[in-house]
């Protein structure tokens, strides 16, 4: 853990990286590049779901540090067992799978059609 979190506030210092790699850089967490190059954003915005949940009123900077690398941590490994496209992190991918759920005509075992 860098010592720039006691200046800054960890949360205020991660907001100021310019990228995924340098938030796990800064959090001391091993990523492949590959699962990155593949679902950064999805990590990332699922990291910030995880991290809405936390209550971190009256929490020290040890702590914050320790928490946000644990919901990015768990952010990360959503995706390193699923896919962006199963985990459906952004709206759009929940708007899809929803269209698509309408749109679906299923046919019983009497011939019935089924919505």
């Amino acid at each position: 853990m860098t010592s720039s979190y006691e200046q800054n506030g960890v949360l205020t210092h991660i907001a100021n990286l310019s990228s995924a790699e340098d938030i796990f850089t800064y959090l001391l967490l091993p990523f492949e590049q590959e699962v990155l190059n593949v679902s950064r954003l999805h990590i990332m915005k699922r990291m910030g779901q995880y991290l809405k949940t936390a209550d971190f009123a009256d929490q020290d900077e040890e702590t914050i540090f320790l928490e946000t690398r644990k919901q990015l941590k768990r952010a990360y490994l959503d995706f390193v067992e699923s896919t962006p496209l199963r985990e459906k992190v952004f709206k759009v991918f929940t708007d899809k799978a929803a269209e698509q759920a309408a749109s679906l005509v299923q046919i019983d075992a009497s011939g019935m059609t089924v919505h």
